[in-house]
């Protein structure tokens, strides 16, 4: 798939003021300053369209994207550390759970983890979270041009060996890197055959 539109729609932080529209949505989440703009901005081959900031903490809004007039790019505030008041923190998380569990149009969450670090304790809680409200996820990796090809190896095992102490399988995963398009067409393809699945004209 390629991007050929991507049409910012609307920001809020009202989940009953997210589009009506029955068109499908994936919604792309993780820690603060994890890389996520940046990679919005790199599959959607826009510079801009995702605000990107070395302050961890940007994101503060639901931000609907248009792409291809076929699906919403979701950008969803992160969660962990954000340099924000704690009533402001307290209002995202309840706005991010309202989201994934009233969100009908939902199709899938995108989870990015920095792939540099160790599994994060809230990372897996947010996973286990996703997990138990039954709400379809996938990891993305970022940051994969900051390792060797064997450390990213090792680094996903550590993840698989975490995650399959509590999970049947190891959730679907994508290894990305922003600066050097690293996973870019096959996140797209995965879109693109999940619309198709979904008989999305």
């Amino acid at each position: 798939m390629q991007i050929k539109s991507a049409e910012f729609v609307v920001s809020n932080s009202d989940v009953s003021k997210c589009p009506k529209d029955r068109v499908p949505e994936y919604a792309f989440i993780g820690r603060s300053n994890v890389g996520k703009s940046s990679l919005i901005n790199m599959l959607t081959n826009r510079k801009s369209l995702a605000k990107t900031s070395g302050r961890p903490g940007k994101t503060q809004l639901i931000n609907h994207f248009l792409i291809n007039k076929m699906w919403f790019l979701v950008d969803l505030p992160g969660y962990g550390y954000a340099r924000v008041s704690k009533s402001a923190k307290k209002t995202f998380q309840k706005f991010i759970t309202e989201y994934f569990s009233k969100r009908e149009q939902l199709i899938s969450a995108f989870v990015l983890v920095d792939i540099r670090h160790k599994p994060q304790p809230v990372d897996l809680e947010f996973m286990t979270w996703l997990g138990e409200h039954n709400i379809p996820f996938s990891i993305i990796f970022t940051k994969a041009d900051k390792l060797k090809p064997m450390a990213i190896e090792n680094h996903v095992n550590d993840y698989r060996d975490v995650l399959l102490e509590s999970w049947e399988d190891m959730p679907n995963y994508f290894v990305t890197s922003s600066s050097k398009e690293i996973g870019k067409d096959e996140l797209l393809k995965y879109i693109d055959d999940t619309n198709t699945n979904l008989k999305i004209d």
